[in-house]
This record gives structure tokens, sequence and C-alpha cells, in this order.
């Protein structure tokens, strides 16, 4: 178990090490942060004395070293837009992307699996054929058009819920919080919904298809043939086998949500990091942008790492396999 921790450890590192080198690569390569500092009107003595202040004039391997060691220390230096420190500007943003982001994934798991279960058992009722037309809509159709057409009936024509903005919010601490306000639960619903409905419908149709493939199984054959109650071959059996891809698929699924929340915040406005890096994008806000993508890397590297280390304890075969490989070494 700890030989797989530290590999897996090993290989989260790498990654991470490979995007900083990206990310780093930004500020030498995309955009000149001088001019976007300085302006047009600006003369060699300016450009010198700035250039020596940020450090760009010296030779890249020291650049990225000194981007390296900020990095791990949470520093990503200025805003270029804002004129300020990127790290307090990720630090207000974060509340609002990661409580999107959760309710989206609870949604998800709460709605698809169950949905999942339903259709693989029943796969021939009516109500399941209703479940997977709804998912197919789901699939098909674009976040954008997805939020526009929910703001469309509940904002517009009903006037039932907001049509943008994050609502009244409560500060714990430094964190900002929605959760303890009416208009902040309000204003949740739509966007929260918009950010699921694609994961929901991934998560019903992979849980479908391997409760479908797992009843078909000798040992579910072999269960039946004991007299055991289909309650007992359903969920004590089949769906704790289904349970190992869709552990790894919501793992990964958590970690899209936070990294493609910005279509979603940027249709209706949600003051979180989403919406911030598409204003850093159109500014050529270099050290948001690098922040950002070092930021969501990390998360979907520590999601791949829990995901890596639940399948190692639902998967026996995991653990069997790499004790025989010990065992004949």
């Amino acid at each position: 178990m700890i030989a797989y921790i530290v590999q897996r450890f090993l290989q989260s590192v790498l990654v991470m090490a490979a995007v900083g080198f990206v990310a780093f690569s930004l500020f030498a390569y995309v955009g000149d942060p001088i001019t976007i500092m300085l302006g047009q009107d600006y003369n060699e003595t300016e450009r010198a004395r700035l250039a020596a202040q940020l450090g760009l004039d010296r030779p890249f391997y020291v650049q990225f070293f000194k981007f390296a060691v900020n990095a791990m220390q949470g520093d990503f230096g200025i805003s270029y837009r804002l004129a300020r420190p990127v790290s307090a500007v990720i630090r207000e943003r974060l509340p609002a992307t990661l409580e999107l982001s959760l309710v989206a994934a609870i949604l998800a798991l709460a709605v698809g699996l169950p949905m999942g279960v339903y259709t693989g058992l029943r796969r021939d009722s009516w109500l399941s054929r209703v479940f997977l037309t709804v998912s197919l809509i789901g699939v098909s159709l674009p976040t954008f058009l997805i939020g526009i057409l929910l703001i469309l009936v509940f904002a517009v024509i009903l006037g039932w819920l907001p049509s943008f903005g994050r609502g009244q919010t409560v500060m714990l601490g430094w964190w900002s919080t929605g959760f303890l306000t009416a208009s902040g639960l309000k204003a949740l619903i739509l966007p929260s919904i918009t950010l699921c409905l694609f994961q929901l419908t991934l998560i019903l149709r992979l849980v479908r298809s391997e409760m479908l493939e797992v009843l078909r199984t000798d040992y579910i054959k072999f269960a039946r043939a004991r007299g055991l109650r289909d309650r007992a071959v359903h969920f004590r059996h089949a769906l704790r086998n289904t349970l190992v891809p869709v552990i790894t698929i919501a793992g990964l699924q958590l970690g899209a949500i936070i990294a493609f929340a910005i279509i979603t915040e940027t249709v209706f406005q949600w003051p979180g990091m989403g919406l911030l890096f598409i204003q850093s994008v159109s500014a050529t806000d270099i050290p948001v942008m690098a922040a950002y993508l070092c930021l969501i890397s990390f998360v979907f590297v520590v999601i791949n790492f829990i995901v890596d280390l639940l399948y190692y304890v639902v998967d026996p075969r995991l653990r069997i396999d790499r004790g025989a490989v010990g065992g004949h070494g």
C-alpha cells in the first residue's frame, strides 16, 4: 500500500512540474507584460526599470526557478489588470466556484446514480425510456444554451429565480458563502443545474451500462440460484461492483466541474474563478491565467490521487495483483 501511494505521489509531482512549466511559459511567450503595465507611451529607461523589477531581464531558467518556488508558496505575482496580488484575487473568487461546483456535483450524484440504477434494473419500463431521452438531450445541448433557456423560463418568463449574480453572501472569516442566505440559495439553483446536467447524464448512462453488464455475470446468476432476494442481488452484489468505475469517473468529473465552470459562470455572471479567467484572457493578464492553470491542475491531481486510493481500497484485484508481483519478486 505504501509503495502504491509513493508511486502515485511521485507521478503527481511530475505532472505538477510539467503544468508549472507550461504556466510559466505563458509569461515568456504570450503578450508583453511591460507594454500592458506601462501602456504604449513609455521610454526605454522605464521599460528597463520595470523589467528589472519584475525579473524579466534574467535568464529563462532563473525566472522559472523563481516562479516555481513562489508558486509552491502560493505567490503568483501581481495581476496586470487589477494591480493586486493574484493570491488575494483567487482567494476572493475561490469560494464562489467551489460552492457552485460542490452543489452541482452533489446534484449529479444524488440524481444520476439512482436514475442509472433504475434504468439498469427496469430497462424496458416507460420511465426508463423517459430518463434516457432526457439524458440524451442533456448530453446533446451545449451548456450555454441550457443556461440561457433556464434563464428565459425561470427568470424572465416566470420570475421565480435571479438570472445572474451570487445573491447576498455572508463572510465566515475569509470565506464568503451564499448557503446562509435565502437570496444566495436561490441564486445557486439555475447555475448549479446548468453545470450538473452533463455530469448527471454521464453518471446515469455509466451506471446503467455497468449494471446491465454486471447483471449478466456468472456470480450474479449464482447468487440468484442460491435463492437470494432481488434486493440483495441488486444492491449488495451488483451495485457494489458497479461502483468501482463510477468512483473513477465521478472523481474525474468533479475536477471537470470545477475546471469547466467557466461557461456557466460567464452565462450567469457568477463571480467565481471561471469568470475571472475569461476576464483575464481578454486583458492578457498572464499571472492570473498562470495561477488558474496551476490551481485547476492541482485540483485534478489531488482528485486523481484520491480516486486511485479509493480504487485500490474498493477493488481487491489491485491488492491481489500487487501482492502477487511482490511475492514473485
